[in-house]
């Protein structure tokens, strides 16, 4: 397994990560025991880092982690949590809070779900309207200061605010959506991140299965499945977004691959400071995303990629109307 480093000064990971969220109902029902097997089967690959939310699930995805990592060594595994996402009883959203207060208060409760001692990147899932980027990245600082995190991380923020936080205390990574389909990162926010010397640890990287060369325009989603109220997913924005795929398909099938492991391997090939991270529930779909590893691509198939799916050629915002409000990243 290649590895990378996050930041300046963060820890050295896989070259590849394993987003968690979709093990916890995200996108519809998942299966607990192939879930904890696919975590298995990500560490055994060499996948060094887990990232997960508090609110996955509230709180259902950290104790799945927990689960799957009962008799591993610890200190081999890095784990990324985002905080700051309120629910209620019925599974909707109640708003956002990342005061000094409320993180400090999340991350009991996190160590307590994880059954661990320290959490390796903690992160504001959003920026919070209401609270300077300077006291949440504060409160973390103090949290680092104190060993129960060892790393300050970013999620969906703009250039100010990460030079903002990044004063406050050294900035390990930015978490933010970036594909084929979602390439807004690269306008202003790679550069000022390039400059200070922080990481993307990229999500979305299939654009939530566009990509993955398996969606149909016949394929129903599941009850409880976010993806039902996506703008990429709905009528003509979908037979357009899947006209890109089938370009894209050709341009893996000359490479000997599949459309996801193209998809990945675009987004590894952005930089040695970019590291993927792959929302895989299935063992199957692992496996898949883990061949994107070996998949080197000149110059010939970054040209071929591009005139396939042009940037900006996407159909229909990366979020509905309500989230995209809430994106920092993309005011």
């Amino acid at each position: 397994m290649e590895t990378r480093t996050l930041g300046k000064s963060g820890p050295v990971t896989s070259a590849i990560g394993l987003g968690a969220m979709g093990m916890s109902g995200m996108y519809g029902p998942a299966d607990r025991a192939e879930s904890i097997a696919t975590v298995h089967a990500a560490l055994d690959a060499g996948v060094t880092l887990i990232d997960t939310g508090d609110f996955y699930g509230s709180g259902h995805n950290e104790l799945l982690i927990s689960e799957a990592l009962r008799g591993r060594n610890r200190d081999d595994v890095l784990i990324s949590v985002k905080f700051g996402g309120l629910r209620d009883p019925a599974g909707g959203w109640a708003g956002f809070d990342a005061r000094p207060a409320a993180v400090k208060n999340f991350l009991a409760m996190t160590l307590q779900r994880l059954g661990t001692d320290h959490v390796d990147i903690y992160r504001p899932a959003r920026l919070d309207p209401a609270v300077p980027i300077e006291e949440t990245a504060g409160a973390v600082k103090e949290l680092i200061e104190a060993g129960y995190v060892r790393h300050l991380g970013l999620s969906e923020v703009g250039a100010d605010t990460i030079r903002r936080a990044d004063a406050v205390h050294p900035v390990a990574d930015l978490q933010i959506e970036y594909s084929l389909l979602s390439r807004s990162v690269e306008r202003e926010i790679l550069p000022v991140l390039r400059e200070l010397g922080i990481a993307v640890t990229a999500y979305g990287v299939l654009s939530r299965g566009l990509l993955s060369g398996h969606w149909t325009p016949e394929r129903a989603t599941t009850p409880g499945d976010f993806r039902a109220h996506s703008p990429r997913f709905r009528g003509e924005n979908l037979e357009r977004n899947l006209a890109l795929v089938g370009a894209l398909r050709a341009v893996a099938e000359a490479k000997g691959a599949t459309v996801a492991q193209l998809a990945i391997a675009w987004v590894a090939s952005r930089g040695d400071d970019i590291v993927p991270l792959i929302g895989a529930r299935r063992r199957d779909s692992l496996t898949e995303a883990l061949g994107a590893l070996d998949l080197k691509l000149d110059e010939a198939d970054l040209a071929a990629i591009e005139a396939a799916v042009p940037e900006g050629a996407a159909a229909g915002e990366r979020y509905d109307a309500g989230s995209m409000r809430m994106l920092d990243s993309e005011r």
